[in-house]
């Protein structure tokens, strides 16, 4: 091997935005679901995903080159990967984030550089639009495109709080910013003695009350309609913040702990979940790069460090914490009351 500096990971790097929007333009097209209903020729899938006829044959050779397609005898199929997680008919699915990915984040990414320079976001409140939550609160089809990414986003990482935190202990949970609740569905179905409450604001209800009905849970986990930065919260034995800290600056963020903290009786337990940054800084890409998509998105959010969440946590009165690594580039930080 030599020993000699190659450009090779600089261009990789550099150029990536053209492997990354290959993959969302594939998923946004239907590429992997129209895929797994069956493997298909060149021609077939052409005129199946109305794709131009100079432009089709490089794409689905560029998605099997990156890793997404295999091809054999001139027949296009997913791979293992693509097939559970990017068919939006699985239950599986996790493609709702790139599918925001490529309507909305593509392209105010290209801000970065003023973000760097300003720390303003680059979102729809750039260019003098109503701020990125207002505006999609009040449009359903856009808010109910957001909660799915949520999921999407979120679901390895619950299930895995789910089975690991030991719930038999307490009885009750709310979760905080609960989005679609994919997470109070995950621990009500691994824990039939629990029952709890998923929280956002009142907009959430229809896509959440949806969302819990279709997992056969609708006498279990229920809906409050709050808006968590105005009003207490509801009182609980556990209370869950999953990718909701980091939309906020420092004194938000010091606020809703405190919140919880009075929410919590004694003994209970407060989980907050990123992409936690790792405590060098060098490590969690993840979780640096999503720090910086809260500069993009928000007008103080950033990413963290588990250390920095249980400083918050004892700050606010919780007598004993611990972080724990959850899948992927997610942790969790536990405070007890």
């Amino acid at each position: 091997m030599s020993d000699h500096p190659t450009p090779e990971r600089i261009m990789q790097v550099g150029l990536g935005f053209w492997a990354s929007k290959t993959l969302l333009s594939a998923v946004e097209m239907g590429v992997f679901t129209e895929l797994a209903r069956h493997p298909d020729d060149l021609g077939t899938l052409r005129d199946g995903l109305g794709l131009n006829e100079r432009a089709a044959h490089d794409f689905l050779d560029a998605l099997v080159a990156l890793g997404f397609l295999r091809r054999r005898d001139g027949v296009y199929c997913n791979t293992p990967e693509t097939d559970l997680f990017l068919d939006r008919r699985k239950p599986s699915y996790l493609g709702g984030m790139l599918e925001m990915a490529n309507h909305r984040l593509y392209g105010f990414w290209g801000g970065l550089t003023d973000g760097l320079r300003t720390g303003r976001p680059q979102n729809e409140a750039a260019v003098g639009h109503t701020p990125f939550f207002e505006t999609v609160y009040a449009n359903p089809a856009r808010l109910e495109e957001f909660l799915a990414a949520m999921t999407g986003l979120s679901h390895p990482a619950n299930m895995t709080i789910a089975t690991t935190f030991p719930w038999r202990e307490y009885a009750s949970f709310v979760d905080v910013g609960t989005a679609q609740g994919d997470l109070a569905v995950q621990i009500a179905l691994a824990h039939p003695h629990l029952s709890g409450a998923g929280l956002d604001l009142p907009e959430v209800g229809p896509i959440f009350e949806d969302y819990v009905a279709a997992k056969g849970l609708a006498g279990r986990v229920s809906f409050a309609p709050v808006d968590f930065l105005q009003a207490p919260l509801p009182a609980a034995d556990v209370i869950t913040m999953g990718h909701v800290l980091h939309d906020w600056d420092l004194e938000t963020k010091r606020m809703l702990i405190g919140k919880a903290y009075d929410a919590l009786p004694d003994g209970g337990a407060l989980i907050v979940y990123e992409s936690m940054i790792d405590e060098d800084r060098s490590q969690n890409l993840f979780g640096l790069l999503m720090s910086l998509n809260m500069l993009i998105e928000t007008d103080g959010g950033f990413d963290y460090t588990a250390a920095d969440c249980q400083g918050w946590m004892a700050d606010a009165g919780l007598t004993r914490t611990y972080a724990e690594h959850l899948v992927g580039p997610d942790s969790m930080v536990v405070g007890i009351r």
